[in-house]
């Protein structure tokens, strides 16, 4: 989970749409008051925070964070209209991990969120936490083999859980039907069945409404959409 804090609703939604599209799960926060209330519940792996909030200042949520032996080490990455050098080198020695200046480009933010968390050991993997798989309400425990959505358990057959766990591991990444057969079937021809079209009909049907997730992509073949 990546928390946002940014009280401009263009700039945090468009910071929010490229993480999502990235297939992290993020959430945003208008002020200081409803980040904490959030970090009480969940830490994040990683927080983005502007300066100027309407409550409390991001300069202030970064040194709490950093005298907080539970936060000491989180990612935090200053996004803010001051751009000055002396304004990102008092941010990065003031703890900061990372400094953007806005406006910027989206695909360099997306960039540096996922080079902090490789190199916080956090894991550069979209929606991976420890042994889980998450995307959504649906969460696959890989240590312990169980898929649930919405907290429900869904029994799946060997080749719908490789399946799931395909797209799970790789969000909004078209896998074309030999990349399928490859993983799942370990093979590269099963004859003229649908054997794949239908493995993913009926791994759609046990996910519910959840399943809608799994988009068809025309003569390629499919994809995990973490934002359906």
């Amino acid at each position: 989970m990546i928390y946002i804090v940014e009280d401009d609703d263009s700039i945090r939604e468009l910071e929010e749409y490229v993480l999502r599209s990235a297939g992290f799960t993020v959430q945003g926060f208008t002020n200081a008051r409803d980040f904490w209330a959030a970090c009480a519940q969940q830490p994040p792996r990683l927080a983005v925070l502007d300066i100027m909030l309407p409550d409390e200042d991001g300069m202030s949520i970064l040194h709490k964070l950093r005298a907080d032996p539970a936060t000491r080490a989180l990612p935090v990455m200053l996004v803010t209209a001051k751009g000055a050098e002396l304004d990102r080198v008092r941010g990065l020695e003031d703890g900061a991990d990372d400094y953007l200046a806005k406006p910027f480009g989206v695909m360099e933010f997306s960039a540096r969120i996922k080079a902090l968390l490789r190199r916080s050991g956090a894991g550069g993997a979209p929606a991976a936490e420890g042994g889980l798989l998450v995307c959504g309400p649906i969460r696959m425990d890989t240590e312990r083999r169980t898929v649930t959505v919405n907290g429900q358990p869904v029994e799946l057959s060997f080749k719908e859980y490789e399946l799931l766990r395909l797209f799970l591991e790789q969000p909004g990444v078209v896998q074309t039907r030999d990349a399928i057969l490859r993983r799942v079937w370990d093979t590269d021809f099963i004859g003229e069945s649908r054997t794949i079209d239908m493995h993913v009909r009926t791994l759609r049907q046990k996910l519910g409404e959840a399943g809608s997730a799994i988009q068809t992509v025309r003569k390629v073949g499919y994809k995990l959409d973490p934002q359906a």
